[in-house]
């Protein structure tokens, strides 16, 4: 789990306010179903959480989604999220019953958002930040970035944007009040998702680095890059595919640096969610093997990114709130806003 030294005095900062998350009116309407116009009282809303720009998460998540209805008999509807912001919203609104979030949904969740278990790559439940750069930039270390520009993905993502302002920070770049306001040493712009951050980087000049989980990164880095973090090398589920992408004639990407272990972000359920078709399904969740979610006749490009869900609860994600007390932040509660 990561290793950030847990900051007690720090004064907490309301981050949903900062997140520019859309209200719940704005949010209904992305809750129109799958695009087929769907209005069934009785299915499982399960709302999908947009990590990333090019993927159709839908088609991904729909051999889980079949899955789970065979095992259980529920009818289980598929909505992609517009940010990461909804995703809770809509558990908080009675507007979801299921969601697929950020690890920093956990925290913000606490009284109406439950953990029902944590994603795992490969037998894995751990994933990784990285710093990334281009190879031609003059950027050779996080301390060249003071001064200059950098690319993060979603104001909420743990591994896109919390994690590596820790990673800024630890270096002994001033980050001001980021993520609620302005670096001081360097100027960090967010995007919507990981990709879109590491395109930014690589389209603009005036982006010297991007911070990205290292499922956005690593297949555009070469694998030796990261074989001195140990850690990374032991437990990331992206270890052996890193590089992969540069055959597909991809854009390299150089490594500046790779964050400690992170827990993988959780399936989480409506606390008031009663049904006893949600142990049901918990189950199956937590039983589900890799051949249930990625099934053989899927394609490369609607495979899923994790293999397995296992058991969690809000303990786990301890690493979720260092970071986020060391940013002095906090969620208000929803129904605020």
């Amino acid at each position: 789990m990561a290793r950030i030294p847990r900051c007690g005095d720090s004064t907490r900062r309301t981050f949903l306010t900062a997140s520019g998350g859309v209200g719940l009116a704005g949010l209904a309407g992305c809750l129109g179903g799958n695009g087929e116009g769907d209005d069934d009282d009785d299915a499982v809303r399960f709302i999908l959480n947009p990590a990333e720009e090019q993927t159709d998460i839908i088609e991904e998540y729909t051999p889980m989604q079949e899955y789970l209805e065979d095992e259980t008999g529920a009818d289980i509807e598929l909505i992609r999220a517009g940010s990461y912001v909804e995703t809770l919203e809509a558990l908080d609104a009675n507007q979801a019953e299921m969601a697929d979030t950020s690890p920093t949904a956990v925290p913000g969740g606490e009284g109406f958002a439950d953990v029902l278990g944590m994603r795992t790559a490969f037998g894995g439940p751990l994933y990784f930040s990285t710093i990334v750069t281009t190879p031609d930039s003059d950027i050779e270390s996080i301390e060249d970035l003071e001064g200059e520009s950098v690319a993060a993905g979603a104001l909420m993502s743990f591994s896109g944007t919390l994690a590596p302002a820790m990673m800024l920070s630890d270096a002994g770049l001033d980050i001001g009040t980021f993520p609620q306001g302005d670096a001081e040493d360097l100027e960090i712009q967010t995007a919507g998702d990981h990709d879109t951050a590491r395109e930014q980087m690589v389209n603009d000049d005036t982006v010297a680095a991007a911070t990205t989980g290292a499922f956005a990164s690593a297949p555009q880095i070469p694998q030796e890059q990261f074989d001195e973090y140990e850690e990374f090398v032991e437990h990331s589920a992206e270890y052996d595919g890193a590089g992969s992408a540069l055959e597909d004639g991809e854009e390299e990407l150089q490594l500046l640096d790779v964050s400690d272990p992170l827990p993988r972000a959780p399936i989480m359920a409506r606390s008031e969610w009663d049904d006893p078709v949600r142990e049901d399904i918990e189950e199956a969740l937590l039983a589900a093997e890799e051949e249930d979610l990625i099934p053989d006749d899927v394609g490369e490009d609607y495979e899923l990114w994790f293999t397995g869900i296992e058991e969690a609860d809000r303990d786990d994600y301890e690493p979720v709130n260092e970071v986020l007390d060391e940013l002095g932040l906090e969620f208000e509660d929803f129904e605020d806003e």
